[in-house]
């Protein structure tokens, strides 16, 4: 999520750039009404010779496309990275695909608010290590529709909690954590200054963390609107606590379908790695 203050470069050029093109979008639909040859399958690489599962898969809600993607603590890590050690921020999906094993990544998602040079402004922990301290100040824009929230976890155990109960609750540093806003879901309600169906439509992506600890991420494949999202979690989802990530610039890398989005330049990435594929 952008900064108020430093938001208006970035919108303007982000409103310029085509909507990800996404996945092939097919009618599967998670209320059970799609046909058995619609659920989600192993996808193929795109070499079109070798199988990989996908964690993502292209769904319809509300005649809106978007692809959820699904992190389980069993099978996957999920970590912050926002450049190589030492050195600027990546700004994009394209230079973080570039320096990173694909074998070993199952997605990768942009997430979290940031300056004019890509750096957090919200709270941000990488690999145990703070770089941003919790930001609780007022101000404009979709950050400070307050509540905002956190997205965190340590050793498999994920959470999105506002940012207010991040603060008086929880005591140890995570591994890894970003703050963005505003939240989408707070405790099965949605956010209360979030319509059904506005009229801001833009390319957004979500998170959210479900009963049995399971990460959503959502991204869509064309213009939404917070409502609608939201509901997407709360309704079809069942998902109690959901924060949104970004717009204009979100993006997706998803290399078992060869999905690599491109736009304006983005700040924090969330890196969803393979349990069975983390090198040593």
């Amino acid at each position: 999520m952008k900064y108020a203050i430093l938001a208006l470069p970035l919108m303007l050029l982000a409103a310029c750039e085509p909507a990800p093109e996404g996945e092939p979008v097919t009618r599967t639909r998670i209320d059970g009404q799609g046909s058995p040859s619609d659920a989600p399958t192993p996808s193929d690489t795109a070499s079109g010779t070798t199988r990989v599962e996908s964690a993502c898969r292209s769904i319809i809600f509300e005649d809106s496309p978007l692809t959820h993607c699904l992190a389980t603590p069993a099978r996957h890590t999920i970590s912050m990275d926002l450049g190589p050690s030492g050195e600027a921020p990546y700004r994009s999906l394209t230079a973080f695909s570039q320096a990173q094993s694909q074998a070993s990544i199952a997605f990768a998602m942009n997430g979290g608010m940031y300056d004019d040079e890509g750096k957090p402004i919200g709270y941000y922990v990488e690999n145990g290590d703070r770089l941003q301290t919790l930001n609780t100040a007022d101000g404009e824009g979709n950050f400070h529709m307050s509540p905002n929230g956190v997205f965190f976890g340590t050793n498999g155990k994920w959470e999105v909690r506002a940012t207010d109960d991040f603060l008086a609750n929880v005591r140890e540093r995570p591994d890894f954590g970003t703050q963005s806003g505003p939240m989408l879901v707070i405790d099965g309600k949605l956010h209360p200054e979030i319509t059904q169906d506005g009229e801001s439509r833009y390319i957004r992506n979500a998170v959210g963390v479900d009963d049995k600890g399971r990460a959503h991420f959502v991204i869509s494949n064309g213009p939404v609107s917070f409502g609608k999202l939201a509901r997407f979690y709360r309704d079809e989802l069942n998902v109690k606590n959901a924060l949104y990530l970004d717009g204009n610039v979100s993006a997706l890398w998803n290399p078992a379908t060869g999905r690599l989005d491109t736009g304006a330049p983005i700040g924090p990435i969330i890196v969803v790695g393979k349990k069975d594929q983390q090198s040593d």
